[in-house]
């Protein structure tokens, strides 16, 4: 069993993480067209413990939910 460190996470290796655990620190982003193409978990996240990248069709309705891990995305612009 690992111990958690003060700053919240794991004292274990990345295969052992907790379950639940990802690397989304929010579950509502906003957007801008020039961020697009959009894809999750978002550039300069931590991708250790994340799931495969996948691209999100933002562009039609201007809102979308990641199938992995559910973090919700609006186009603002």
């Amino acid at each position: 069993m690992s111990a958690r460190t003060p700053g919240g996470t794991t004292g274990c290796a990345p295969d052992q993480a907790l379950v639940g655990e990802t690397p989304v620190s929010q579950r509502l982003y906003r957007v801008s067209r020039r961020d697009l193409p959009l894809h999750c978990p978002l550039d300069g996240q931590s991708l250790w413990n994340a799931h495969p990248r996948v691209f999100l069709p933002i562009e039609e309705t201007g809102r979308v939910r990641c199938p992995y891990c559910s973090a919700e995305y609006i186009l603002v612009d």
